[in-house]
């Protein structure tokens, strides 16, 4: 499926958000996002789209997850300097919506181990599914640091009720080259999720977190 959005057009709106970013540099890392407007949708008919693509560039290094583990995983992480629970302190939580809803909103997102992940609904209630963070799984023939890089380069796309969406494809401190690719694939990727393809797609542009946005499509 060819794309509509030309390399030129993709590298000149990338510069222009960089361009901007270094002229009022922030006391943060500022993430660029994609957003995009959809058209001959309708969401309360058309079937909901949700899917998940993994970018060769980690969007956003600063997302916190926290591992949600047996011992060997607990001590690994803890070597790591990587936030952890055991089951005892998945307990102490006593299914508590509100500490749950706390521990959803402190960390970007969870890995549990294997023995663990069955009884998450269990120790924690519905909790972290609601938050749309149930942990994804680490096994023990996974390298741990590996995993986790994995799920910071991964972004969802998730239809709901309106018909706007935007994604963190990247940071400003990343090089155009970067984020033209990591850009790429996620218009692409979305573009292959939806029904019509193109045709449902009214807008693309980018923007980084105080910047203009910059109008790819």
């Amino acid at each position: 499926m060819s794309s509509k959005v030309s390399r030129e057009t993709l590298y000149e709106c990338v510069n222009g958000v960089l361009k901007h970013s270094k002229l009022k540099k922030r006391r943060f890392l500022e993430t660029v996002e994609l957003q995009i407007g959809l058209k001959n949708y309708d969401p309360q008919k058309d079937k909901r789209f949700s899917g998940t693509v993994k970018l060769k560039h980690i969007p956003r290094p600063k997302m916190s997850v926290c591992i949600l583990g047996d011992q060997q995983h607990c001590d690994e992480a803890k070597a790591n300097e990587v936030p952890y629970m055991d089951v005892e302190a998945l307990k102490k939580l006593n299914k508590s919506k509100k500490l749950v809803k706390k521990l959803a909103k402190k960390y970007d997102a969870f890995l549990a181990s294997e023995a663990l992940i069955k009884q998450i609904p269990r120790l924690l209630g519905p909790g972290l599914n609601k938050a749309g963070k149930f942990p994804g799984l680490l096994t023990h023939q996974e390298a741990m640091m590996q995993k986790i890089d994995e799920v910071k380069a991964t972004i969802k796309f998730q239809m709901k009720k309106v018909l706007c969406l935007s994604v963190a494809v990247g940071h400003v401190k990343m090089s155009p080259d970067e984020l033209v690719q990591n850009i790429h694939l996620a218009i692409n990727f979305l573009v292959s999720l939806l029904k019509k393809h193109w045709q449902n797609v009214r807008s693309l542009n980018i923007k980084s977190s105080m910047g203009p946005p910059q109008r790819l499509y």
